[in-house]
């Protein structure tokens, strides 16, 4: 996002907090910690910052954007109430029964006793979640009772922190999984691309939930019938119920769908980009970000310039640390990036820092290197090629990024 934000007309400057060692090459990186509000208050002030635009879910769940509307400034992301849509999975999926919206069936459960209880409502497989944010792992697909016992025992002992202090089971879908992105002002909302995600750590979608692995956009398998449902059945009805209950959506709505027999159905909503979906996202936005994510801000949408993307398709591959999504393997050095972008090619990074003059992992994500292509094939084997110029010994990925839309076009 700060590689298309320093790209945009109307933006003359942009800082970003913390940032890190690819961030640095697009804005001025100041060292400050995205939970740090007082911090990123105190900065906003002093530096007399007219627009702010939250990347991660964490922060607009602590308030940070009713504090920067507190003080005049205008900020693409949700109100901490409205950020409830990611911060609570309960409350999406009770705003989902109040207003029609097609999910899963599901009981949410306050205790072990109480969750232990309800599965017998559900056949297997069945879906537990822990209730708040677990950076993307707090998602288990129990392919067996006892799976979803020793699940539910895991999120109310503290496996996810808070997050797991409630838990929601689900009934779990059947279907393809498809993302979609909609931008809303509080009242007017626009649609902002699609994409598919890989959420499983290993090839052939096998292992635990991860935070991503790899994706890419378009996604074909949501047509653009399906599109007008999704905006019709799900967005829409979204951003009404909360504007007619005063928590109006500001920011970008992120919806999980499962594409099931019976149409399409939500899993769950972002109030962010996302991640990797938001770096296929940016490859083919064409336009100046800067200003529809302030046309969004400050209740334009409705006369913006509607977004337009290359007709190209991007796909991302997550090159991760080893352990990740356990405990990812730190300081592993990181070399021949500039190898890698060429032909179009970014290589955008995550949880990267540099000791000394050495570029190394620092968290479980690492780098995202991203190819474009006239089809999903294309893109594909545009991107592992540059990914298998990158010298980074202590990390990993999949090799399989794309493979349902490539399956279908060697048809």
């Amino acid at each position: 996002m700060s590689w298309q934000l320093a790209q945009s007309p109307s933006c003359a400057k942009l800082y970003a907090a913390p940032g890190n060692p690819g961030i640095e090459l697009h804005a001025e990186c100041v060292p400050i910690a995205a939970d740090d509000l007082d911090g990123l208050i105190v900065f906003v002030r002093a530096h007399a910052i007219d627009f702010v635009v939250v990347g991660p879910e964490a922060p607009l769940v602590a308030g940070l954007a009713d504090r920067l509307r507190a003080i005049g400034v205008p900020v693409f992301g949700p109100s901490a109430a409205a950020a409830r849509l990611e911060g609570s999975k309960g409350f999406t999926k009770d705003l989902c029964a109040r207003a029609s919206i097609p999910t899963a069936a599901y009981v949410r459960c306050t205790s072990a006793d109480e969750a232990l209880a309800a599965l017998d409502g559900f056949d297997v497989p069945v879906v537990i979640k822990a209730d708040g944010l677990a950076a993307g792992k707090g998602v288990i697909i129990a392919e067996t009772r006892a799976e979803a016992e020793a699940a539910i025992a895991d999120m109310f002992a503290g496996a996810f922190g808070g997050a797991g202090a409630e838990v929601v089971i689900e009934e779990f879908m059947t279907g393809e999984e498809a993302s979609f992105f909609a931008l809303s002002d509080g009242q007017d909302v626009i649609a902002f691309g699609s994409a598919q995600d890989h959420k499983r750590v290993g090839d052939g979608d096998t292992g635990p939930n991860t935070g991503g692995m790899g994706a890419y956009s378009p996604a074909p398998v949501l047509t653009p019938d399906l599109e007008v449902a999704v905006m019709e059945r799900i967005i829409r009805p979204t951003v009404g119920t909360l504007a007619a209950e005063a928590t109006p959506y500001v920011g970008v709505l992120f919806a999980g769908l499962m594409l099931t027999a019976e149409g399409p159905k939500l899993i769950e909503y972002n109030c962010r980009f996302g991640d990797p979906e938001c770096q296929v996202l940016m490859m083919r936005f064409r336009g100046d970000l800067a200003a529809l994510l302030h046309a969004a801000a400050t209740g334009r949408l409705a006369r913006a310039e509607p977004p337009t993307f290359a007709h190209d398709y991007a796909l991302t591959v997550v090159m991760a640390a080893k352990g990740y999504p356990g405990t990812p393997e730190k300081g592993g050095a990181i070399r021949r990036i500039a190898d890698a972008e060429v032909g179009g090619v970014r290589v955008f990074h995550a949880g990267t820092a540099r000791e000394d003059r050495t570029l190394v992992a620092a968290g479980g994500r690492v780098l995202n290197v991203t190819a474009t292509g006239k089809s999903v094939t294309e893109a594909q084997a545009r991107a592992y090629a540059a990914l298998d110029r990158i010298d980074f010994p202590t990390g990993f990925c999949r090799r399989d990024i794309g493979w349902r839309e490539v399956a279908r076009e060697a048809r």
